[in-house]
This record gives structure tokens, C-alpha cells and sequence, in this order.
């Protein structure tokens, strides 16, 4: 057992009833370790409005206004995103409880949740320190964090015409991007929505973003990557005079002519892995990647 009383703060997904199943089990696999309890106000609030009310939490916090040793994000990569968003630069380790379908940042089961506790207490776990992206933009404000784990993207709204992206690295120009917009990943968000463009897998660790066109009007605008010392400077033109800046799919409306910086941020995000999980076994295992499909 560990020598002294470990804090957990818990996030959860607020939309889906069901993906909140298992919260009677996790909150009581960690009081029966001994452990301090802190929940999501959003969170707790929704739990009672569905018919659990009364957990034995020891606090429910609001904002950004907990500490604890461990996060427990509760739902899918959608849920641990906004976890993560939320833990910032506190650098507090992130446990991903899979409620949903992929489950790709939160791999562990509802039923694993138990041994996984044990496995805290035990130190028989490893940490994962993921690059994070931070975004500035003249006259923009942002509703929530300025940063990224996953990915920036730069998107058209609506049905408007393709936008004009101006990228330059360092300062020196790099291209101009004729598209539907443009995604900036980190290894992390790699198998994400830039995966889905036709970015490079990438693995965490190695130290560089991919930036990865929409659509692009050519067919020979490759994607590109580059160390992630490097800031980023991308302008935007377009014919309806705004378009949209997605952090995470957090996205707001940013008007044309707006100077957009990219960098590492100055924080990573830490994410707990049991000791027999790796990036490669969940590459096979999630995105069934070179799999073969064909008949046997």
C-alpha cells in the first residue's frame, strides 16, 4: 500500500448517461484503497440529475480548482481531452476509464479500474509526457485553454470556399495552403483527425508536429513534419471573412487577417500506463493497423 493517502480528482462525461454506469465502482474501488475522493462539479451535478446522487466524494471542486496526484477521466478520448484541458500545466498524471467506443487515450476498462488502483498503490506503473501545442492570436480570445494535446486545426466554415493559409516555420516562409483547412498534430493527435487527412502516425516521443492539409487543391501538397522547436506562423485569407480555429475540437470563429502562433507549450501532459500496455500493442489492437483483411 502506498505510505500516505493518495488524491484523485474525477471528470466524466456529461452527455451520455450510460458512460457513467460504472461511477458507483470507481469511486468505491478508490475509498477502499484509502484514497481522497474529488469530483467535477459539471460532473457531480449531472450524476444527480440521472439518479446518483449521494456519492461518498470528499470534495466537488469547480473550474480549475483542485490538486490531487491523479486525474480519472471518465468517458472517451473526447472526455479525457477536455481532462486534460482542464489539468493544463498542473503536469497531474491522467488515467483514461474507456466508457466509450475506441478508447484510444482512455484504454482502461471499467472493469480493470480495481487492479489498476492496486497497480498505483504498488507503483507498478509508468508515465507518459506528451507534447502539447499552444496557440496565440492577435485579437482572438480563447474560451478555455490555448492549448492542444491532440491538434490545431484551421477549417473553412460552413459550405464558404476553400481558405488561403500563409504558413511560414522560424519565420521563413514554408508554403501557401490552397484547402479546406489545415491540421497541426502532435505525435499524440497523430491518430486523430490528422490520420484521418492522410497525416504520418507518428510516436509520442519523437519530438516533432505534423502540419497536414484538408482537401488541398493540389495534389502535390504533401503533408510535412517538423521538430517541435519550431513556431509556427500561420495567416489566413478567406472570401467570407472568417473561418475556424479548433483546439481539440474546441472551435471557435476567428476573423480573416488574423495572425495565428504556434508552439510547444511549456507543460506536457502526463498519462498513466499500466506496465503491460504499449503504443505499439494499442496501434494493432485499436486502429487494427497492418492488419490483413483479405480471406484467409
Amino acid at each position: 500500500m502506498a505510505s500516505r493517502t493518495l488524491r484523485f480528482a474525477l471528470f466524466g462525461n456529461t452527455y451520455q448517461a450510460k458512460k457513467s454506469a460504472f461511477i458507483n465502482d470507481i469511486i468505491g474501488s478508490l475509498k477502499e484503497s484509502g484514497a481522497e475522493v474529488s469530483i467535477d462539479s459539471e460532473f457531480y451535478h449531472f450524476l444527480a440529475e440521472t439518479g446518483r446522487a449521494g456519492l461518498p466524494v470528499d470534495r466537488v471542486f469547480n473550474g480549475n480548482d483542485f490538486e490531487a496526484d491523479f486525474v480519472v477521466s471518465m468517458g472517451g478520448d473526447g472526455t479525457f481531452l477536455k481532462a486534460a484541458s482542464r489539468v493544463g500545466s498542473k503536469e497531474i498524471p491522467i488515467i483514461g476509464v474507456n466508457m466509450g467506443r475506441l478508447g484510444y487515450l482512455a484504454d482502461v476498462h471499467p472493469e480493470e479500474f480495481h487492479s489498476c488502483v492496486s497497480a498505483l498503490n504498488k507503483g507498478s506503473f509508468t508515465i507518459e509526457d506528451r507534447t502539447v501545442i499552444q496557440v496565440s492570436a492577435d485579437g482572438y480570445d480563447f474560451s478555455g485553454s490555448d492549448c492542444a494535446l491532440n491538434d490545431v486545426a484551421i477549417l473553412k466554415r460552413d459550405n464558404a470556399s476553400m481558405i488561403t493559409i500563409h504558413a511560414s516555420i522560424n519565420g521563413e516562409h514554408l508554403t501557401t495552403y490552397q484547402a479546406d483547412g489545415l491540421v497541426v498534430s502532435t505525435p499524440t493527435g497523430s491518430t486523430a483527425y490528422s490520420l484521418s487527412v492522410g497525416g504520418p502516425i507518428i510516436v509520442p516521443g519523437t519530438h516533432i508536429f505534423s502540419l497536414t492539409a484538408v482537401a488541398p487543391h493540389s495534389l502535390s501538397m504533401r503533408p510535412i513534419v517538423i521538430s517541435d522547436e519550431s513556431v509556427i506562423t500561420l495567416r489566413v485569407e478567406c472570401r467570407s471573412h472568417t473561418f475556424l480555429i479548433a483546439l481539440d475540437g474546441r472551435s471557435g470563429k476567428c476573423n480573416e487577417g488574423t495572425t495565428l502562433t504556434l508552439r510547444k507549450a511549456p507543460y506536457r501532459i502526463k498519462i498513466v500506463k499500466r506496465q503491460h500496455s504499449t503504443y505499439f500493442s494499442t496501434l494493432r489492437e485499436k486502429l487494427m493497423w497492418g492488419a490483413d483483411t483479405r480471406g484467409k
